[in-house]
């Protein structure tokens, strides 16, 4: 399972997912716990508020993406591509991964 998380500053859960350019990638495999791959940096015009719906787009490949607050469109629109979106208050990205998983797979809620 791929989860990618809005992350402006690559540190923290950030909102406005839809501008958003800087992604913290994630992994999770069956029988394991999740663990960081390759942080994601878009261009400007390869944000889902820009991108011009050609060609691939590096989020669809995602199963879950994790943000802070955005609006309903981006999820519709994300949902539509087979992504769907968690928002959260939470600003650890781990801790919001974690919890994802345990919501969603629990074999996967082991601690990190």
């Amino acid at each position: 399972m791929k989860i990618g998380v809005t992350s402006q500053n690559l540190r923290t859960i950030t909102g406005h997912a839809s501008k958003a350019r800087s992604f913290l990638m994630y992994e999770s495999t069956m029988g394991q716990t999740f663990h960081p791959i390759e942080s994601l940096e878009l261009p400007m015009e390869m944000s889902i508020h820009a991108w011009n719906k050609r060609g691939d787009h590096p989020l669809l490949a995602l199963d879950y993406l994790i943000t802070g607050p955005c609006g309903k469109g981006f999820i519709n629109q994300m949902k539509q591509y087979g992504v769907k979106v968690k928002t959260t208050d939470e600003t650890d990205p781990q801790v919001a991964v974690k919890a994802l998983l345990a919501a969603v797979v629990p074999w996967a809620a082991k601690p990190v």
